[in-house]
């Protein structure tokens, strides 16, 4: 593991000059997956249309500081897909002796819903590269509507809360297990709150062959409405209340990374999202009620994954 004094040396792939949000977790989360890669590794970085691509590329200006590809909103894993292929095919011919990594940037717009038949589709070709979903639980980029990874109860401009419909009435998709499924080298999920976390995790997938898969909970200050210096400490109570665990599956094989030594309701991280303010008015106990059923369940069912004993946390 790196200290933070050697990471201090690593070059800065993705600079300062871009204008995303204060506060906003894009920035944090890509500069600790790039800087996984030391000062050696050359890198392509794919990039989906979206709040990172729109904030770090405004012309004649970027914030990329290394081979950078933009592409639509849907086909961050398709592109990269082909330039990773073209580079294994001028390799082969001895026009190319230089080794290259490849990482893909999206949100959970573009992976979990409209790009995900792209992504699964480069993940069970096999492709050499690594694909990190920055997670903020919807389409923020257009205009907060909600997607595929809002959260039960969440109040989206397509899922608003109101009198009838209190926010977003689905639970969350959970892509990691989706992609796991595809029965690649690695996946991982991981948030900013743990940066020893994050770079383990994006190191172990820039050095596996073939596929990697990580995804990132990334808060958004405009679509989650908090305090824009907690970032850090929100991402922390996503870990410690257990809606966003950090776990790994290598080969197959399920690990936990981090078990909460006592049981934190959901309410400690639902409470400092405007998102979430309908939620503690008088009536709707039952959604809240809900919503920690749903991460027990989940919990417990991941423990069972990993090998553990399904228990939860001591109160």
């Amino acid at each position: 593991m790196a200290t933070l004094k050697e990471l201090a040396q690593v070059k800065e792939r993705f600079v300062g000059g871009h204008r995303l949000c204060a506060g906003c977790g894009h920035g944090i989360s890509v500069r600790m997956v790039l800087n996984a890669l030391g000062n050696d590794e050359h890198v392509v970085v794919g990039c989906a249309t979206g709040c990172l691509e729109v904030a770090s590329t405004i012309y004649p200006y970027t914030a990329w500081n290394c081979s950078f590809i933009h592409n639509a909103f849907e086909n961050a894993a398709a592109t990269l897909s082909g330039v990773e292929a073209a580079y294994r095919s001028l390799k082969k011919q001895g026009k190319l002796k230089e080794d290259i990594k490849f990482v893909a940037f999206g949100g959970d717009g573009g992976t979990y819903d409209i790009g995900l038949q792209s992504l699964s589709g480069a993940m069970e070709r096999g492709h050499n590269l690594v694909y990190v979903c920055l997670d903020n639980g919807a389409y923020m980029n257009t205009g907060i509507q909600r997607s595929s990874a809002t959260p039960i109860g969440a109040d989206t401009t397509t899922s608003p809360a109101g009198k009838v419909v209190p926010g977003k009435q689905q639970p969350r998709k959970d892509l990691a297990a989706v992609i796991a499924a595809h029965n690649i080298p690695y996946v991982a999920q991981t948030s900013i709150s743990s940066w020893q976390d994050v770079h383990a995790k994006a190191k172990k997938a820039f050095e596996v062959d073939g596929p990697a898969f990580i995804n990132i909970l990334s808060p958004c200050p405009r679509g989650w409405r908090y305090n824009t210096p907690d970032v850090v400490e929100l991402s922390k109570l996503a870990v410690e209340t257990r809606f966003w665990p950090l776990f790994e599956v290598e080969n197959g094989k399920w690990k936990l990374n981090k078990k909460p030594k006592k049981y934190v309701p959901i309410e400690e991280f639902l409470k400092p999202q405007g998102r979430f303010r309908h939620l503690f008015a008088p009536g709707n106990e039952h959604i809240i009620q809900r919503i920690q059923e749903e991460v027990d369940q989940r919990w417990l069912a991941l423990l069972e994954r990993c090998g553990e004993k399904p228990e939860l946390p001591p109160r």
